[in-house]
């Protein structure tokens, strides 16, 4: 057996695998099913122990493409899936060349959108949805990336908190750039609620989709949540000399959703008016993911990790008050881990733990213990509230953290 196989160290070396055959006439044990968006080509998912890897086979080219942009938006911080591995130069039995095939592990507690329709009341989806999507573009398009083929079915979605993530899966028509133009950008949202609108009006066809989202309407909405999403990271300002609170009010925006700042241009012009100008290139998501990861070393989704670290300030608050004097914030960060956090999530049994990731867990927990308490008129004892949280409301809940797997 003939190939090139490049893979990423921490990995198996899937030299197992019966890369001289198509990837359709697989029969290796390796083989699990799962439920996929729909794909141009052969999606294939293998297990190594208690990891999953989903291999796409696709001509050479676009796959080495894929290979690279994948990693670079990675690095970037973009959240797309993780690709580990690319097999080039097969041949089968006969000698005859065979695609490449790139492999990517399984993100875990993502969901595709199909299975999202089914599982959710459609109304409650909706919004998250399109902000989801406009959230992933606008990442994507300050980074320089236009992707072409922005669809739900190239997307993975996972809770957090009350909002969804989502997560780039398919590149192989992206193309990069040092910077896109307005109409490169335009175009790329253009497509997007097309194709969008598109899955919609075929989940529809089939008894999925209910009335509560109309396909035209949310292809609108998603260009329009893109447009002010845009606009709010990169549109220059003019203010007067006495109206510098304006900067600090736009800068206090776009850290409420989710960016930070890391330069700012300040540009005086005539008449005494002062023009604030933001650069796209050191604009970086992930604030709150980022002070969470510093002080607890968690990784969590970033509307997650907000709710952690109020919850964090909260516990801070609360020791200070206990204990008469007020700690570093390094301090309460660890005492909330040991007291509060780690108990909490460890209140989930085994069997169950593969229902929500661990911050996930914590935040549904806090939200019935919000409700709860106010019901009762009276503070409920959190591990009391997470008791009640994992006897009643988790085990109702889906399998998130491989998705509905099964032996091929």
């Amino acid at each position: 057996m003939r190939l090139q196989l490049t893979a990423r160290t921490g990995h198996p070396d899937f030299l197992d695998l019966p890369w001289d055959v198509p990837l359709a006439d697989w029969t290796s044990e390796r083989l699990v099913e799962m439920p996929l968006g729909i794909h141009r080509h052969v999606v294939r998912t293998v297990r190594y122990q208690d990891r999953l890897y989903h291999l796409k086979e696709l001509p050479r080219r676009y796959a080495l493409r894929e290979w690279r942009f994948l990693r670079h938006l990675r690095e970037e911080g973009v959240p797309v899936v993780d690709v580990v591995g690319i097999v080039t130069l097969r041949d089968d039995a006969d000698g005859s060349r065979l695609d490449a095939c790139l492999i990517t592990q399984h993100l875990e507690f993502s969901v595709p959108y199909r299975l999202l329709f089914l599982r959710r009341e459609h109304h409650a989806l909706r919004d998250p949805l399109i902000d989801a999507m406009a959230q992933l573009l606008v990442r994507l398009h300050l980074n320089g990336f236009f992707w072409g083929d922005c669809s739900l079915s190239n997307t993975l979605f996972r809770r957090d908190a009350g909002s969804l993530a989502a997560y780039l899966v398919d590149t192989e028509t992206g193309e990069l750039h040092d910077e896109l133009s307005t109409g490169q950008r335009t175009t790329d949202v253009e497509l997007a609620a097309e194709k969008t609108a598109g899955e919609l009006l075929d989940l529809q066809a089939a008894g999925v989709l209910g009335d509560a989202i109309d396909p035209a309407d949310f292809a609108v909405d998603l260009q329009e949540r893109y447009a002010r999403l845009w606009t709010e990271l990169t549109h220059d300002e003019v203010f007067a000399t006495d109206e510098r609170h304006r900067i600090h009010d736009r800068l206090r925006r776009i850290n409420e959703i989710g960016y930070d700042v890391q330069e700012l241009e300040l540009v005086r012009e005539d008449g005494g008016l002062t023009r604030l100008h933001l650069r796209t290139s050191v604009l970086e998501p992930g604030r709150y993911q980022r002070l969470l990861r510093e002080l607890t070393a968690l990784e969590a989704q970033d509307l997650q990790a907000r709710v952690l670290l109020n919850d964090i300030r909260n516990f801070g608050a609360w020791l200070a008050d206990s204990e008469g004097v007020s700690l570093d914030e390094t301090v309460v960060a660890r005492r909330w881990l040991e007291r509060s956090f780690e108990p909490t999530v460890a209140l989930v049994p085994r069997e169950l733990r593969g229902r929500r990731q661990a911050p996930q867990v914590f935040v549904e927990v806090l939200e019935h213990w919000q409700r709860w308490s106010a019901e009762q008129g009276v503070d409920l004892d959190l591990f009391e509230a997470a008791r009640r949280y994992v006897s009643d409301i988790l085990p109702s809940t889906d399998e998130e953290q491989l998705v509905g797997t099964t032996d091929a």
